[in-house]
């Protein structure tokens, strides 16, 4: 149970520091945007492994399709399953595989992390109206603050605040992402030169 305490108490503080799921990729069949696989994990892998957790994706047999298991492994030795998800194969071939692989891995992160993409990607598919754009959102003051904290609780923090300023702007997120790994980076090498 202290194992358990202890990968619940680290994964909590990896939720406050996740970022947005971008809608980077395109499907042209509903002339939508979504959240890939690798916006997926970009938007959690830096928080979970600041707060010493890995991440795993188990896949196990089936016949049918796959089955993909999200495990969160703390560096205690606690580990949290977070349950098993099967996708169907459309096709009984390698791309028909590979397909509910990445499609079985993408949902599943999402729901273990309670990660949701930045905008509905249903939205498209029942031919709902979209929104008219937003203005452009002015982030400077909060990547100048990105810039200047000196605590990774502060920048989790400011981060946070940083994001949400952005209204869905992907561009204004994207900004903020690349300024937060900016500055971890930069707190790494101040590190090592500290040692």
């Amino acid at each position: 149970m202290e194992h358990f305490a202890k990968i619940a108490s680290a994964l909590v503080k990896a939720q406050k520091a996740f970022g947005p799921a971008l809608k980077s990729s395109s499907n042209p069949h509903f002339r939508s945007r979504y959240a890939d696989l690798s916006a997926c994990v970009e938007a959690v892998i830096d928080a979970l492994n600041d707060n010493g957790i890995a991440l795993t994706q188990q896949v196990h047999e089936c016949d049918a399709g796959v089955i993909v298991e999200t495990v969160f492994i703390h560096e205690s030795g606690a580990t949290m399953s977070c349950g098993r998800l099967h996708v169907p194969a459309t096709k009984h071939d390698a791309q028909g595989y590979g397909s509910a692989l990445t499609y079985a891995r993408r949902y599943s992160l999402m729901a273990a992390c309670g990660l949701a993409p930045v905008d509905d990607d249903g939205n498209a598919a029942s031919n709902r109206p979209s929104a008219a754009p937003a203005p452009a959102v002015d982030i400077t003051d909060y990547l100048s603050a990105i810039e200047a904290t000196s605590t990774s609780e502060e920048l989790a923090k400011v981060y946070q605040d940083a994001i949400k300023a952005c209204g869905g702007d992907q561009t204004a997120q994207t900004k903020v992402i690349a300024a937060k790994k900016t500055r971890i980076e930069r707190a790494k090498k101040e590190k090592q030169n500290a040692n």
